[in-house]
């Protein structure tokens, strides 16, 4: 189910559809970073996912991250950096929301 998820916020094989929330995620990342989305970020890393169909075999599914996989290094990783906590609105939490079906925190 979470590949699908990430497919319907309208990140796909063939690019991000026009009017959709990922199309709205790229716009407001592209805005708040100067006019690029940057790599590694929410919405690049979600392109990638729904171009590869790779969101739950990377280990976020819709019962949250999996143990010892590429999401859970990806949080920890993530969580080093700010500290020792995931933050709002970051690129694990918004990669989990959005592959549960959620808005990645946008409303």
């Amino acid at each position: 189910m979470s590949d699908q998820n990430v497919r319907n916020a309208g990140f796909s094989p063939s690019g991000i559809k026009g009017g959709s929330l990922a199309s709205s995620m790229m716009s407001h990342e592209a805005k708040a970073s100067g006019g690029g989305v940057r790599s590694g970020g929410p919405t690049s890393t979600l392109q990638e996912m729904g171009a590869r169909g790779s969101t739950h075999s990377s280990g976020f599914t819709s019962s949250g991250i999996s143990p010892a996989s590429h999401a859970s290094q990806m949080m920890s990783n993530e969580a080093r950096s700010h500290g020792g906590g995931t933050p709002k609105g970051g690129t694990t939490s918004t990669v989990q929301s959005i592959s549960m079906g959620g808005k990645g925190g946008r409303r």
